[in-house]
């Protein structure tokens, strides 16, 4: 699959939906997932056909998509791949290019990729912002209610208890979350801090926080419908908090 497909019927080259999952790092049945929901909300430019493959013997369907589309879609999954999907674009379309026999055809193809160059640029400028963005998302620091705040549906009141699930962090003797020998130096740590009881005495807190590793991991769990979203979610993957910070 390193090559893009020219259907038949046009001259127009299209990305399966298994290359963008190659590429993203995803799975293809959450790859084709988002972009049914894309094309039910009319954000897609062409309908969605199915194309059969065959793989260790058995059949299945993959989606296919012009680059626009298929740029729209790895921003939802995930924006920090576009830009090598942005760069497995130029290489393809380089390779599907033919050789100009004419000065006419040298000049016209000459003209094509300076605008596509100007499209990619647009982009590029535009992904920039949001790849700044999610580094700043991803450094961690936050805790998991903090960081669960900035994804668009997720329910916050509940990112501990389904986190406890997994075993990252667990409750102590006085009801206070903390950080399970299993996630901690991996996903998590633990901000000390003291309050100052009735007494005047000051009692030492620990509060569990997230490390990069462990923000990258929530956030993929995010994008795989993993955590416990909210009944009100309109199915939309943003980080408009994280964009804010980032812009």
């Amino acid at each position: 699959m390193n090559e893009l497909i020219q259907n038949i019927n046009s001259s127009e080259l299209t990305m399966s939906s298994r290359e963008i999952a190659e590429l993203t790092g995803s799975r293809h049945d959450n790859v084709k997932r988002s972009a049914e929901r894309l094309a039910a909300d009319q954000i897609l430019t062409s309908p969605l056909e199915g194309f059969e493959f065959e793989h260790r013997g058995n059949r299945y369907q993959e989606y296919r998509f012009n680059k626009r589309d298929s740029l729209v879609l790895v921003a939802r999954l995930s924006p920090e791949f576009t830009a090598a999907v942005v760069d497995r674009w130029q290489e393809l379309e380089a390779k599907a290019t033919e050789v100009p026999k004419t000065l006419p055809e040298a000049l016209r193809l000459a003209a094509d990729l300076a605008e596509r160059n100007d499209q990619l640029m647009v982009v590029a400028r535009q992904q920039g912002h949001r790849i700044k963005a999610l580094q700043n998302l991803f450094d961690g620091g936050v805790t998991p209610f903090e960081f669960a705040k900035r994804l668009n549906g997720v329910n916050c009141q509940k990112i501990n208890s389904a986190l406890a699930a997994r075993g990252w962090l667990f409750t102590d003797s006085f009801g206070n979350w903390r950080a399970s020998s299993k996630a901690r130096d991996l996903y998590l740590t633990e901000r000390s801090g003291r309050v100052a009881r009735s007494d005047g005495r000051a009692m030492v807190t620990a509060t569990p926080v997230l490390l990069q590793r462990g923000a990258a991991l929530l956030h993929k769990l995010y994008l795989h419908e993993q955590l416990p979203m909210k009944k009100s979610w309109n199915g939309v993957f943003t980080h408009e908090k994280a964009l804010e910070v980032g812009a």
